[in-house]
């Protein structure tokens, strides 16, 4: 796997790498940046991450994990990074008038609303219902329920109590339930 000469993996089986674990690395990323383009550029320094790991990345069968991971921490940064420097404006905006407490959710669609669409437009529906979240719930929201991070480690990683972890949470959810129930999909109908 390792040009003899230089020491270096070959360019092509870094590329096989690479377009093996391309989708997943860029979704991982977009789904807490909900920014293609600052995803696409997320997914190129996890890779260069990668190549400068790839010999022990080659051989390893955590390699998937080890480049979510890093797709993650890297968007985490990236999101603390850009978030201080737009907060002046947020802040300028109005307050929330929604209250602040979550709402029972009513849902008018039939079961088989989603009866004859395959895995991947339902996860379509799903991704843009929680692109349209707001950061504070569309992030604890996707690395609990699709990165398997634990209250207490995404707390940690915001900077965040566990309380305001577990609030956002239960309120995403019943957010993305009122954004699915609009366009007329159950919840529960969408897993996967």
């Amino acid at each position: 796997m390792q040009n003899p000469t230089s020491g270096l993996a070959s360019p092509a089986d870094f590329t096989s790498f690479m377009r093996q674990y391309q989708d997943m690395v860029f979704t991982t990323s977009a789904r807490l940046v909900r920014n293609d383009a600052q995803a696409e550029d997320i997914a190129q320094e996890v890779f260069i991450k990668a190549y400068e790991h790839f010999d022990m990345l080659s051989t390893s069968p955590s390699a998937g994990g080890w480049l979510k991971t890093v797709a993650t921490n890297l968007s985490l940064n990236h999101l603390q990074r850009y978030r201080n420097r737009w907060r002046f404006f947020s802040e300028m905006s109005a307050e929330d008038s929604s209250g602040g407490e979550a709402t029972q959710v009513e849902f008018a669609a039939p079961d088989t609303f989603f009866a004859q669409m395959d895995a991947e437009e339902k996860r379509s529906i799903v991704d843009d219902a929680i692109a349209k979240l707001p950061d504070h719930q569309r992030i604890p929201l996707v690395l609990y329920h699709y990165e398997d991070v634990p209250y207490d480690e995404i707390a940690r990683r915001l900077g965040v109590s566990l309380a305001k972890v577990k609030t956002d949470i239960l309120r995403a959810r019943a957010a993305l339930a009122k954004i699915l129930s609009r366009s007329g999909a159950h919840l529960e109908s969408l897993s996967p």
